[in-house]
């Protein structure tokens, strides 16, 4: 295996949105981080509903070699077949295409999602060891103490997206980190709201499982978990966070961590998905 990305590129690629630049922000931010480790001779970005465009920026990649890095929770649609075809890989039937391929006089690597890969499970337990230590109560409790809930959309649209969650579930639960861990869904059973009642603790920790801060994490969940709309709307419009950390409800308390797309020990899983497609 080559660990020298030096005279390489790496390319995230993010969903990204039009109408809300939010969605980009954690592609780019993971992007500078990555560019400031210097590992790699070059570190670009791409998303597929704004600029830069997946389709046009192989022109810009220098490097012999180029890594090509989904910034997505688990395969489906964008990964398996709209990333790949818009970037120029071989189709082989089927809606099929091959993950690795010299274009022109560059070996490129379609590598797997950031979200599939084991390693996530480390993101997971640092965002939520990490919300706890910033807003202790009066003292951080110990996570034997706590009840770990990974919160996901939910849907039949793609059920890879379960399954990734109840994954990292399952391997944090092995750990014995924790007192007890869930999988919870806004859109599927067992609902988000239904934590307060499964923990086996008084002290509860949520960690949103999503690449980007949006409508689902700062706005839908904490409105779930019982924080009055009109007080969530509020904190929107003075630009503060949704939910406070700790929020005591039902007797008991829950911290609720951001997105892992913030999370800097991401950066780490991007790597190991460039390592093991060499």
């Amino acid at each position: 295996m080559n660990d020298d990305f030096s005279k390489d590129t790496l390319v995230l690629v993010g969903h990204g949105s039009a109408l809300n630049g939010e969605f980009s922000m954690p592609t780019n931010r993971q992007a500078a981080e990555l560019r400031s480790r210097k590992v790699f001779g070059q570190v670009l970005e791409a998303f597929w509903q704004t600029e830069p465009d997946l389709s046009g920026v192989l022109r810009g990649a220098a490097g012999r070699r180029v890594f090509i890095v989904p910034m997505f929770l688990s395969e489906g649609y964008f990964t398996e077949e709209v990333i790949p075809r818009e970037m120029g890989f071989e189709c082989l039937g089927e809606k099929q295409y091959s993950r690795s391929q010299t274009i022109g006089e560059q070996d490129v690597y379609c590598c797997g999602p950031v979200g599939t890969h084991e390693t996530m499970t480390e993101v997971l337990l640092a965002s939520a060891q990490g919300v706890i230590e910033q807003h202790p109560f009066p003292r951080a409790p110990k996570p034997a103490d706590c009840s770990l809930f990974v919160a996901g959309r939910g849907t039949s649209n793609n059920e890879n997206s379960r399954k990734v969650i109840e994954s990292h579930v399952e391997l944090i639960g092995e750990r014995g980190i924790y007192r007890d861990v869930h999988a919870s869904f806004m859109e599927e059973d067992p609902k988000i709201e239904a934590c307060w009642t499964k923990a086996e603790t008084k002290n509860l920790v949520m960690v949103p499982f999503f690449i980007s801060a949006g409508p689902h994490s700062y706005e839908h969940i904490p409105k779930m978990l019982g924080e009055p709309e009109r007080m969530v709307r509020k904190r929107l419009d003075a630009d503060q966070p949704t939910w406070r950390n700790p929020t005591e409800r039902n007797g008991k308390r829950l911290w609720y961590s951001r997105c892992i797309g913030d999370e800097p020990t991401l950066a780490d899983v991007i790597l190991q998905r460039a390592r093991e497609v060499q």
